[in-house]
């Protein structure tokens, strides 16, 4: 007997009529995932005990390096669905991709689809990623899309923000894995937490719950750069051109 889907996921917008991503290795591939990189990188976790141990979250991280993801998947204290760009999901590695439970996305056209799952994960209780600044730079949360607002926002799920340190040298090109027995670092920040909103959202809510979240992240990232010494990379090089939609709440959102 199939059990009736809570009634949050009728609520708009709807998330009842998509399935849950795969958990198929969302679980069982993190102790080695975990494993192999330890053996190439030292890796630091830092407030792990402060993640919510349970109920919907989403994971917000700044992204510096091609690496930032995978670590994500391996080391956040629960199993993550991350907003993937929809481009990774060819071949093998789109097939892996799926099975692990990754979410693509289309970053360049409205995606109600990716929406609706995430949803899906936030409503089941599960933890969602996304990194707001949609492409990979120096880290800074200089650009800053919507798309974590608002799903705290429709969900009332906490943010927990993520910074990466380490994952790409500086000077390194976005491609570049980071050298041999560079340290690495993933900090879990204080969650943040806003109430839910009933539909209709008006674009400014969202758009001053993103302001709102992108302070609380640079505080976060001020408190991480304390704790561990360690600075982030610096700009990519000028040869480095990532398309990115012109869609953050920042001028710097503009590509």
């Amino acid at each position: 007997m199939t059990r009736p889907e809570p009634a949050a996921h009728r609520e708009r917008p709807r998330s009842d009529e998509v399935p849950h991503p795969s958990r198929l290795l969302l679980h069982s591939a993190r102790p080695l995932a975990r494993w192999l990189v330890r053996r190439r990188h030292p890796v630091d976790v830092l407030g792990a005990a402060g993640v919510p141990v349970s109920g919907p979250v989403v994971f917000a991280a700044n992204h510096i390096g091609v690496a930032d993801g995978p670590l994500l998947a391996a080391f956040a204290p629960r199993p993550v669905h991350a907003l993937t760009k929809v481009e990774m999901f060819e071949g093998a590695m789109g097939r892996f991709l799926v099975a692990s439970g990754q979410v693509p996305l289309d970053r360049f056209h409205p995606d109600p689809h990716a929406v609706k799952v995430c949803l899906r994960v936030l409503r089941d209780g599960g933890a969602v990623g996304i990194f707001p600044e949609g492409r990979r730079g120096d880290g800074e949360l200089g650009r800053f899309h919507r798309g974590a607002a608002y799903l705290a926002l429709v969900s009332g799920a906490p943010v927990v923000p993520v910074t990466f340190f380490g994952t790409r040298a500086p000077g390194a090109h976005m491609e570049e894995l980071p050298p041999r027995g560079g340290r690495i670092a993933i900090c879990f920040g204080e969650p943040w937490a806003v109430p839910a909103v009933p539909w209709p959202r008006r674009r400014e809510q969202v758009e001053q719950t993103s302001l709102l979240l992108r302070e609380h992240m640079l505080v976060q990232l001020d408190h991480a750069r304390r704790s561990t010494g360690l600075e982030l990379p610096g700009p990519l090089p000028a040869t480095d051109v990532e398309p990115d939609p012109a869609t953050g709440v920042t001028e710097q959102g503009a590509p």
